[in-house]
């Protein structure tokens, strides 16, 4: 049985859903360090020039993917209406997703200022996110989180590979505290 053989055609065959290490133990029946060792000389094969795809590691599975070194080829295939791309208002839905899950859409509303409800449709019908579950609060309203191909859209292994937020807090300003208080103290001076 050439084990190398069987994971490339069970690569093939998972697609864009990619497979997990533990998936690949319960199929090929071999311990963690076969199926690594496997799959790393799978890799290799597929590092050489002549070949037009590779195994990548995206949405803590491993998938079959094209070399971005041939993308203006693929990018011929594809016509502009077939492609999708982000909107503005997709991307800044998506990261208080993936930055504050689950939300809420309540949440996000919040959070951007505007009624989310069509954006929130849209990625949902694009799968970069799923319904969670539901909060333990009045009404019950449904969780977001992000999926995996969000991930694959923007080639993070996991969500640990988001760019971290350095999000300085402004000092209060307690001018108007202070002024209150002397204010206060002026009027019980002067009343006595």
């Amino acid at each position: 049985m050439n084990k190398k053989a069987i994971l490339e055609g069970i690569l093939f065959v998972v697609g864009d859903e990619g497979i997990t290490i533990k998936e690949l133990m319960e199929v090929l029946e071999c311990d963690e360090e076969e199926i690594k060792s496997v799959l790393t000389e799978l890799r290799k094969d597929y590092e050489s020039d002549d070949r037009g795809i590779r195994i990548s590691f995206l949405g803590n599975t491993f998938k079959l993917t094209t070399k971005s070194e041939h993308k203006a080829y693929y990018e011929k295939l594809v016509t502009e209406a077939h492609t999708f791309t982000l909107s503005n208002a997709a991307l800044e839905t998506l990261a208080i997703v993936a930055y504050n899950e689950p939300i809420t859409r309540v949440s996000i509303n919040n959070i951007r200022g505007v009624d989310s409800s069509q954006i929130i449709r849209k990625l949902l019908a694009r799968n970069f996110i799923k319904e969670c579950g539901k909060e333990d609060s009045l009404g019950h309203p449904t969780l977001y989180k992000t999926t995996n191909e969000f991930l694959d859209y923007f080639g993070l292994a996991t969500k640990d590979d988001l760019p971290k937020l350095n999000i300085k807090e402004s000092p209060v300003d307690n001018s108007e505290i202070e002024l209150y208080k002397s204010n206060y103290k002026e009027k019980e001076e002067t009343a006595n």
